[in-house]
């Protein structure tokens, strides 16, 4: 049920603006951070490996609590979550612009994913219980994405602009204001939740402590394996343990009567699938980013503000391509759309890549950037679509906190591999020559966009509905659950 029939258009108007206010705040969160990195790592004395922690740690942090966080939304209440997230957020942006060694920033980058993995779907469960089934609830949904994807220019251009006036911490304290306000305005926009349902015995707390740990572990043992040496017992130590917490997570899962995902639920082909794909396409996506920014910093010697300003092509061809996604899919259908878009994500990573050199230019990487950007525009939009598909309407939530929590943590796991591959002629002490370091960064981009590409040949497996057929672009139709049982695919 909705309250929307017992409100003002006006106030729920800026309720929605509230709401898109909150997701801008996840999105330029994500971005902000890369263009100030090389700054970050002077300033603080990280070393070249360690440098993606600050990256890193958001990711797992907010990947690992996801599904706890969309529980307890579910059973504390959506406005309730979303205040404390916001207070979590605040809280840990200022530890982390006033930190002054890399293990206090790493720390605050975590637990600013913690704030994150509640706020996500706390706005996403007010945006559906806000606004009433059909063109009001749709518009909703439209402005909310559309706020994600400006928040992404907005937080790399934002990132440049505020490294350079006022240097690296700017980029975090900015997000204090912004969640002061975002508090101030939800205690009297936001509807109030009814009483708690359940206690403690209503979270999987088994299956959040292992999911966390057992992926922190695994990015750790690869962040070490370069520094420390890959038979180290702190490089190998971690990846063994984090891999048996992992395989403990299954079987926890599977016996707990509330889970935190049901495990049917991942069996099916579909959600699996759609899972393995968005986390090949995030694995991509991190590790763009990072390389991206520390070729135009380290090697073209871009200001912050300009490098930031360099994001601003790729995010209006990503946007753009969000834009035409649905008509796309409608036309040709789930699996063929998300096919090629994740093959052309991994061709233009890897043509960016290619044209990278000791004395290259900007310009030299434009045509990759625009197949990238489009790729990566299409390719988002049709993994959370592919979500729904063929789960029922009262486990849409859950489905797509899986999807979410398996984007984020493939962010991370990929962007520790591969930057380990792109600082492998770097010694310990961080000496290397120029064109050792863009040797690097080449080849970990390649690579990038081959994992994008075998993402790509895994949506082959994706069922849903034919084309034409039903609202595709959403991800939700009757006919996908037909098509789904019978084993019908689309062409």
């Amino acid at each position: 049920m909705t309250d929307s029939s017992t409100r003002a258009p006006a106030r729920l108007g800026l309720r929605l603006a509230l709401l898109g206010f909150a997701q801008l705040i996840i999105a330029v969160d994500y971005n902000i951070v890369y263009v100030a990195l090389p700054d970050i790592g002077s300033d603080l004395g990280f070393s070249a490996q360690s440098l993606q922690w600050v990256v890193s740690a958001y990711a797992v942090g907010f990947g690992g609590l996801l599904l706890l966080g969309g529980r307890a939304v579910d059973r504390l209440g959506a406005r309730r979550m979303f205040m404390l997230a916001l207070a979590v957020y605040g809280v840990s942006s200022l530890a982390g612009g006033l930190a002054g060694d890399p293990g206090t920033l790493v720390a605050a980058r975590a637990v600013q994913g913690a704030g994150g993995a509640l706020l996500f779907p706390a706005t996403l469960t007010l945006v559906f219980t806000g606004f009433a089934e059909g063109p009001e609830r749709n518009r909703a949904l439209s402005v909310w994405g559309a706020t994600g994807g400006g928040g992404l220019a907005t937080g790399a251009l934002c990132g440049g602009l505020f490294t350079d006036w006022w240097g690296w911490a700017s980029v975090l304290f900015v997000n204090v204001p912004l969640t002061l306000f975002a508090l101030a305005v939800a205690r009297w926009l936001l509807p109030p939740d009814s009483a708690p349902r359940g206690g403690l015995k209503a979270f999987d707390v088994p299956g959040a402590v292992l999911a966390t740990a057992g992926s922190s572990l695994v990015v750790l043992g690869l962040v070490s394996g370069p520094e420390s040496g890959w038979t180290s017992s702190r490089a190998l130590g971690s990846l063994v343990l984090g891999g048996l917490l992992l395989a403990a997570l299954l079987r926890v899962e599977a016996r707990t009567r509330d889970p935190l995902i049901p495990p049917r639920l991942v069996r099916t082909r579909s959600l699996a699938t759609t899972m393995g794909v968005a986390f090949l396409f995030s694995a991509t996506l991190s590790t763009g980013y990072f390389l991206f920014t520390t070729y135009l910093q380290g090697t073209l010697g871009y200001s912050p503000m300009e490098a930031g300003l360099a994001f601003l092509p790729l995010t209006v061809f990503s946007m753009t391509a969000g834009r035409i996604t649905g008509g796309l899919l409608n036309r040709f259908g789930i699996r063929a759309v998300t096919t090629v878009a994740l093959l052309v994500n991994g061709l233009g990573v890897a043509a960016v890549a290619l044209a990278m050199s000791v004395d290259g230019s900007f310009w030299a990487m434009t045509p990759g950037i625009v197949l990238w950007g489009f790729g990566g525009g299409v390719g988002f939009t049709c993994i959370f679509a592919a979500a729904g598909m063929g789960v029922s309407p009262l486990e849409q939530g859950v489905a797509s906190a899986a999807v979410s929590t398996s984007q984020q943590i493939g962010g991370a796991v990929g962007l520790a591999a591969l930057v380990a591959v792109a600082n492998r002629g770097i010694d310990r002490e961080g000496g290397a020559q120029l064109h050792e370091i863009v040797d690097g960064l080449r080849l970990a981009g390649v690579l990038a966009g081959a994992v994008a590409v075998l993402g790509g040949f895994l949506a082959l497996a994706l069922r849903g509905p034919k084309p034409g057929v039903g609202p595709v672009a959403e991800g939700v139709s009757a006919e996908s659950d037909v098509a789904d049982k019978a084993g019908v695919t689309d062409r």
